[in-house]
C-alpha cells in the first residue's frame, strides 16, 4: 500500500512539471546514456587506422602470404628445396644464423635450400616431410626454459601428443642457449628429445651454443663444420668452389619517389599464427615527456628514466610487468664511415629495390628505399663481424695487403680473438683497418652486405610505471653502457640504444655531453621524414608473464638488481594506489643491490617514501657491493635473511627475481638451499618444488644477459 501511495504522489508531481521541462530532461537523459556508452558503442577507436598508412604493395603482399601452403611437406615439393632451416628465434639470433646456413649450404654444395619460421608451417605437417629431405632445427631457449613464441606450436605438439610418427623424418638441430640461466639449452634438448623418441633420426649430435661466455658464433661454426662434414660423408654432397654468389638482387630505381620508399619506419615483423601477434602492439611514435639521470652527479655513469606519453595512442595500451620496445638509429659517423669506405657517398639517397632471386629467399631489408635508410635504420652496423665474416670479405679485398689482413684474422681463432679484445670490430671499422690508406672497397656488393650484416632489431627494456596509477604515460629504466674496449686503449663500445635514449634526452634539455670528459655519439633524432621530432621515439609494447597477483593481500618477495628495479617501482605503486583506495595489502620484501648508496641507488627518495606509506607492509633489503672492503651482493642478503625468505615463501609468496641472469642464478642457489635446509629435503623434492613454483606462477623471473 505505502508504495502505490509513493508511485502516485510522484505522478502527480509529474503533472504538475512544464511539458518544456519534461522534453528537457528527457532530452538530458537521452545525452547521458550516449556519452555512457561513448568508447564502446561509438567513437571507438579504429583498430585498423594504421591501415591508412601502410603502403599499398605491402597489404597485397599479405594477402598474397596468407594464401600459401602451412604443409611443409608440400611446400618443399613446390619449391624443390632438400634441405629446410627452421629457426625458432625470440630475439632475431637463431634466424640469423639458419640464414647464413642457408646460403653457405647452397655455396658449398649446390645444396637446394629453404630458411623457414616454424610458425608459417603446421607443425604435424613435418610427419610428412620425405626420407629424401633434411630438416635442420635451430632453436633458442628463451626466459628461463621457455620455447620463442614462434616455437610454441612445435613444442606444444612435440610434448603433448602421444601419437606421432616421425620414422621418416632426417634431422640435425643446433641450440642457443646461455649457461647463466638454469635451463641452460633446454628447448633444444626438450625438441630432439622428443623426435628421437618418436623416432626421428639425427644425422649428428645436437649442436648448443653458450653465450655465457661470448662463444656462440665460434660454437656455431664448429657445428657447421661437423654437418658440412656429416653432408659428405653420410648424404653424398660434393663440395664445390665457394665464390660468392648473390641470393638477393639490389638495383638503383630512379623511377622510385620518396612516397614509394622505406626511410626508416619500423617494419614490423610478420609474425604468421605465432603467439607474437597478440603479444605486441603496434609500433607508434611516442613523445618523450619526462627524462631524468638517475645516478648521482658524482658518477662517470648514466641510468635513464624516461616517460613517454600514450594519450594520442589509443589502440597502443600497456600492462604493469610489460616491456617496451625501443627501436633506435645507428650513429651518423658509424653511417658516415661505412658510405665513405665503400665509395658510396653520393650514392647514399638513389632509391634502391631489392628482391630475392629466389621467390623461396626471405630477407628483413625492406624494399625500395636507399643506403642511407639501410646502414641508419634498418641492418646492425655497429655489431661485431664474426669471423666468418672476416673470412668471406677477403674474396673483395681492394689490396693484396687487405687480403693477407683479413685472412689472418679469419682463419686463426686466436688472432681473431685477440684482435676483438683490443677493438670494438664493426663492419666499418674492420674495412678501414683492412683496407688502409683510404683505399676504397669497389668491388664489394651491397647485396652482401644486406645479406650478411644482421637486421637492426628493438631493444627491450622493463616498463617501471603501474598501469593502474598512470594509464597514459609509460616509463622505462635504462643503463647507458659504455664500456672500455681494452685498459690500453681510450676506444669505448657504446650501447646503441641507450645512448641513442642518452642522446635524446640531452636533445629535449638541451644539454652538451653525456659525462664529464665523454663524449657520446650523434644521432639523427627528428626519424625518417621528420615522424620523430619533438622528442619521439618508434616504440611498441609487449606483453609479459611477469605479473602481480590478483589479490593485493598475496605476500611478494622481490629481489633485484641494479635495472632490475624497474618493474617492483611499478609493483609498488600499484600496491600503494590500491592500499590508498582501502585494500588490504599483503607483506612485502624488496631486496636491492647496487655498487654503492650515494651513486646509484635508484630510486632511493621514491622508496623511502612508499616505505613509509605501507606502515610496516614493505622490508628494503640493501647490498651495497663497493662500500665495504668485501664485496656484498644482493644473493648475500638473501641468504642472510634466508628464514624470513623460506617462512614467506611457505605461507604462498610469490618470489620474483629481476636483472642480470648471473645474479638471478645466484639467487635461486640461495633460495634452493634455504628451502632444502629448512624443509630437509633430498634434491629430488627441492626440485620438484621448484619446478611447480614456476609451472604455477609462484616463481617469476625476468632477466637478461
Amino acid at each position: 500500500m505505502s508504495n502505490y501511495v509513493s508511485y502516485s504522489h510522484a505522478f502527480e508531481l509529474l503533472r504538475e512539471i512544464p511539458i518544456d521541462d519534461v522534453a528537457f530532461l528527457g532530452a538530458a537523459a537521452a545525452a547521458f546514456a550516449v556519452y555512457l556508452v561513448k568508447g564502446t558503442l561509438w567513437n571507438k577507436p579504429d583498430p585498423y587506422h594504421r591501415t591508412w598508412f601502410e603502403r599499398p604493395q605491402e597489404q597485397d603482399s599479405a594477402r598474397n602470404l596468407n594464401k600459401e601452403t602451412r604443409d611443409i611437406a608440400q611446400k618443399l615439393e613446390e619449391i624443390n628445396k632438400d634441405i629446410v632451416v627452421f629457426f625458432g628465434s625470440q630475439s632475431g639470433t637463431a634466424e640469423g644464423f639458419a640464414n647464413r646456413l642457408a646460403r653457405e649450404l647452397q655455396l658449398r654444395f649446390g645444396a637446394n635450400t629453404f630458411t623457414a619460421d616454424l610458425s608459417d608451417f603446421d607443425a604435424d605437417s613435418i610427419a610428412r616431410v620425405s626420407s629424401s629431405k633434411l630438416v635442420i632445427f635451430i632453436l633458442s631457449t628463451f626466459g628461463e626454459g621457455d620455447p620463442s613464441d614462434n616455437t610454441a606450436d612445435l613444442w606444444e605438439w612435440l610434448t603433448k601428443s602421444t601419437l606421432v610418427d616421425l620414422t621418416n623424418l632426417r634431422y640435425v638441430a643446433f641450440g642457443l642457449g646461455n649457461r647463466n640461466y638454469k635451463y641452460y639449452n633446454r628447448v633444444v634438448d626438450v625438441v630432439t628429445d622428443a623426435l628421437s623418441k618418436a623416432g626421428a633420426r639425427a644425422l649428428l649430435p645436437t649442436g648448443r651454443a653458450d653465450d655465457s661466455i661470448g662463444g656462440t658464433e665460434e660454437d656455431f661454426m664448429e657445428w657447421r663444420d661437423s654437418l658440412c662434414h656429416a653432408l659428405q660423408r653420410d648424404l653424398g654432397y660434393e663440395q664445390k668452389e665457394s665464390a660468392y654468389e648473390p641470393t638477393i638482387s639490389v638495383i638503383e630505381d630512379d623511377s622510385l619517389t620518396p612516397i614509394d620508399l622505406h626511410l626508416g619506419e619500423p617494419i614490423e615483423a610478420r609474425h604468421s599464427r605465432s603467439k607474437s601477434s597478440v603479444l605486441e602492439s603496434s609500433v607508434s611514435a611516442l613523445p618523450l615527456v619526462k627524462a631524468e639521470e638517475l645516478f648521482a652527479s658524482s658518477s662517470q655513469r648514466n641510468c635513464l628514466h624516461m616517460e613517454f606519453d600514450l594519450s594520442g595512442f589509443p589502440e597502443v595500451k600497456y600492462k604493469t610487468g610489460d616491456h617496451m620496445a625501443i627501436y633506435p638509429s645507428n650513429p651518423e659517423e658509424e653511417v658516415s664511415r661505412l658510405l665513405k669506405v665503400l665509395g658510396l657517398e653520393d650514392r647514399k639517397e638513389i632509391p634502391l629495390s631489392i628482391s630475392a632471386l629466389d621467390p623461396a629467399t626471405k630477407f628483413s631489408a625492406p624494399s625500395p628505399t636507399t643506403l642511407q635508410a639501410l646502414f641508419q635504420h634498418y641492418l646492425e652496423i655497429c655489431a661485431p663481424v664474426s669471423r666468418d665474416t672476416v673470412n668471406s670479405l677477403c674474396q673483395f679485398a681492394p689490396t693484396a695487403e687487405a687480403k693477407n689482413f683479413l685472412h689472418h684474422l679469419g682463419s686463426s681463432k686466436e688472432a681473431y680473438s685477440d684482435h676483438i679484445l683490443r677493438n670494438h670490430v664493426t663492419i666499418g671499422k674492420l674495412l678501414e683497418q683492412a683496407g688502409q690508406c683510404n683505399n676504397i672497397w669497389k668491388s664489394l656488393p651491397v647485396t652482401f652486405l644486406v645479406e650478411t650484416i644482421p637486421p637492426l632489431r628493438p631493444r627491450y627494456y622493463s616498463i617501471s610505471s603501474s598501469s593502474v596509477v598512470q594509464a597514459r604515460h609509460v616509463s622505462i629504466t635504462a643503463i647507458v653502457d659504455s664500456k672500455q674496449v681494452h685498459a690500453d686503449s681510450p676506444e669505448r663500445i657504446l650501447g646503441l640504444t641507450s645512448n641513442y635514449l642518452l642522446a635524446l634526452k640531452h636533445a629535449v634539455q638541451q644539454e652538451e655531453t653525456a659525462s664529464p670528459g665523454i663524449s657520446g655519439p650523434t644521432y639523427t633524432l627528428d626519424g625518417p621524414n621528420g615522424l620523430l621530432e619533438g622528442g619521439k621515439v618508434f616504440a611498441q609494447i609487449r606483453r609479459s608473464k611477469f605479473k602481480l597477483p590478483l589479490i593485493a593481500s598475496h605476500p611478494i618477495v622481490m629481489v633485484a638488481a641494479g635495472t632490475g628495479i624497474a618493474p617492483f617501482r611499478a609493483f609498488l605503486q600499484e600496491r600503494a594506489r590500491l592500499q590508498s583506495m582501502g585494500r588490504e595489502i599483503g607483506q612485502m620484501m624488496l631486496f636491492f643491490g647496487c655498487r654503492r648508496s650515494n651513486e646509484d641507488y635508484l630510486y632511493r627518495k621514491e622508496l623511502d617514501e612508499i616505505h613509509g606509506s605501507f606502515n610496516g607492509k614493505l622490508e628494503i633489503i640493501t647490498a651495497f657491493s663497493r662500500e665495504q672492503e668485501m664485496k656484498i651482493y644482493v644473493q648475500d642478503r638473501v641468504e642472510e635473511h634466508a628464514e624470513k625468505v623460506v617462512g614467506m615463501l611457505q605461507t604462498d609468496a610469490i618470489l620474483y627475481i629481476c636483472g642480470a641472469a648471473a645474479m638471478a642464478r645466484e639467487v635461486s642457489k640461495k633460495v634452493g638451499e634455504a628451502m632444502k635446509r629448512s624443509n630437509r629435503w633430498d634434491d629430488g623434492q627441492l626440485k620438484a618444488w621448484c619446478e611447480r613454483a614456476k609451472r604455477i606462477n609462484r616463481w617469476q623471473e625476468d632477466v637478461w644477459g
